[in-house]
């Protein structure tokens, strides 16, 4: 797997947009945008070839793979929009509910157009979504798992030291 680009060239992106088929996915692709760097306060960098991203954190599997990647996004697809909300699904059902017709995956949520949802709750889970990457991924790049275990080392550490 090739590395993947994160550039902050803003060009890219407007010709990334330009690039969508139909005027109305591109206009749905604007307000995306639009919607995820006022929710964000962040520059969009492109991720790939396809994917407009906005902030990073950096994840460690258990199988040891570790990256980088945007904390949320989003894609034009050929079927629908696609926005990448890393945290899942789990803790926003209530929102779902409400949000209008859409499809879920892992963490990506599939929409045709905006006008088949409410924009104001899809507002809300992109916030909510943030506020969880940033209780799991603190904005200095750690998991908050992996602080608690160094946590919990350096205490046994200073514990087992004033004991000799």
């Amino acid at each position: 797997m090739g590395e993947t680009e994160t550039k902050h060239d803003p060009g890219r992106i407007e010709a990334y947009i330009a690039a969508i088929e139909g005027e109305a996915k591109r206009e749905d692709a604007n307000t995306i945008v639009a919607l995820l760097g006022e929710v964000t306060g962040l520059k969009p960098r492109k991720w790939g070839t396809s994917i407009i991203g906005w902030g990073s954190y950096h994840y460690v599997y258990a199988s040891g793979r570790e990256g980088d990647w945007a904390r949320i996004g989003f894609s034009s697809r050929k079927a629908s929009l696609s926005l990448y909300l890393m945290d899942g699904f789990g803790e926003h059902g209530a929102l779902l509910a409400r949000l209008g017709k859409h499809k879920v995956g892992k963490s990506c949520l599939y929409i045709k157009r905006l006008s088949d949802v409410d924009v104001e709750v899809l507002k809300a889970l992109m916030v909510r979504s943030l506020a969880a990457m940033r209780v799991r991924y603190p904005e200095d790049g750690e998991p908050r798992a992996e602080l608690a275990s160094k946590k919990k080392t350096a205490a046994k550490k200073k514990t087992a030291a004033k004991s000799r």
